[in-house]
């Protein structure tokens, strides 16, 4: 807006000195409308540029020729702010215009009014060439700027869609950081309620029993917390290797980084709940996959059916566990005998059926859980062989 002011103040002086000078009214009255158009630049520029095709055009044909700068900002400002299309429809409004501001130079050269102090020439003749020779240079100064307009629009867009790709790609990064540590810790949660809840139960059970026995067979009793102790560390050996993992705890024993366990260790699990008194059949037919995702599925399942059993069941009690492998699926059968201590009202919401509902959906299967006519529960599973479904 200074420079405009000043070119403005400085065409307006050489226009005013004798004895060809331009009337000062016009200068002042488009030197004002320039300024006021110039203030609505950023904020309306559709108007901007309307203001400044007249003012130029205006004043080339009875001003000093300095708004006919604004017709050059403001196609360059439509490159810089619009699309190609807006850009050059402008720009092409702008050479029409500068046709008729030529049209008006030579006018004025030839019959007046002056401009910049020049005496108009008489010869009408010379109107065509002067012209001619305003428009190619109007239009070559409004090509430039047009295509200064544009380069630097598009870069500054180009510039604008990466800083956005970049700011998207960052959220998206970081959505998937937290999306991942919620799966992560669900799957930690998953895991600690699954070898908590079982060790607990059966280190209850155990000392129960060891309780009962204590006066009578000492000996039985100093097993059977010998069982506790050796529960009790396991426990904390895969409690350790869990937490572990999440710290990225490199020290520990070999027991501590163990893997997990997967089908294969289903009669030792079985041989365990045997061992705190609940008796246990189990059947396992097929080749059993070795997917170590679906082995630690169809374990971790047998063990919260088992658990379960051992805790709502009456003493007088037993289990049986089918496991069938085929070539397209396992299912898993895990059902006790007898009346039920207390009906596991929470079965539907708790964290251990949920947890197997969980397990289950990652390989397309289905859990049913619930009661069965003989009395005591039935768990009943049904997991697809294959990668886990995303």
């Amino acid at each position: 807006m200074a420079m405009f002011a000043g070119v403005a103040v400085g065409l307006a002086a050489l226009s005013l000195e004798p004895p060809h000078s331009t009337p000062l009214w016009p200068m002042v009255a488009l030197a004002i409308g320039g300024l006021g158009a110039l203030e609505a630049r950023h904020r309306y520029p559709p108007l901007f540029f309307a203001a400044a095709t007249v003012l130029s055009l205006l004043s080339l044909a009875v001003g000093s020729g300095a708004e006919s700068m604004l017709a050059v900002i403001a196609v360059y400002t439509a490159g810089v702010d619009s699309r190609g299309r807006v850009a050059w429809t402008r720009f092409g409004i702008s050479m029409a215009s500068g046709a008729l501001g030529a049209l008006a130079l030579s006018v004025r050269g030839t019959i007046g009014p002056p401009i910049l102090g020049l005496a108009p020439r008489t010869l009408a003749s010379d109107a065509l060439l002067n012209w001619a020779n305003a428009y190619v240079v109007l239009a070559a100064v409004l090509l430039i700027a047009a295509l200064l307009g544009t380069n630097v629009g598009y870069r500054r867009r180009h510039i604008g869609e990466l800083i956005d790709r970049a700011d998207r790609l960052a959220r998206e990064r970081d959505q998937r950081v937290k999306i991942a540590g919620a799966l992560e810790r669900e799957r930690i949660a998953r895991e600690m309620h699954d070898v908590i809840a079982h060790s607990l139960s059966v280190m209850i059970a155990v000392s129960a029993g060891a309780h009962a026995a204590a006066d009578e067979r000492p000996a039985e009793a100093k097993v059977a917390m010998a069982r506790v102790a050796e529960t009790g560390r396991r426990t904390l050996g895969e409690v350790r290797r869990l937490l572990g993992g999440v710290r990225g705890d490199s020290r520990g024993t070999a027991r501590e980084h163990a893997p997990q366990p997967d089908a294969s260790n289903l009669p030792s699990l079985a041989a365990e709940f045997l061992a705190t008194g609940l008796p246990v059949r189990l059947t396992v037919t097929g080749a059993h996959s070795h997917d170590p995702g679906l082995g630690l599925a169809v374990y971790r399942i047998v063990q919260e059916s088992l658990t379960n059993v051992l805790r709502h069941a009456q003493q007088t009690r037993s289990a049986t566990v089918t496991v069938a492998w085929t070539v397209t699926e396992v299912t898993i059968l895990v059902r006790d005998t007898g009346p039920l201590l207390h009906p596991p009202a929470h079965a539907h919401d708790g964290r251990g059926i949920l947890g197997m509902r969980e397990r289950a959906t990652l390989y397309a299967g289905t859990i049913e859980a619930g009661p069965h006519e003989d009395g005591g529960w039935r768990v009943f599973a049904r997991l697809r062989r294959g990668d886990p479904q995303p």
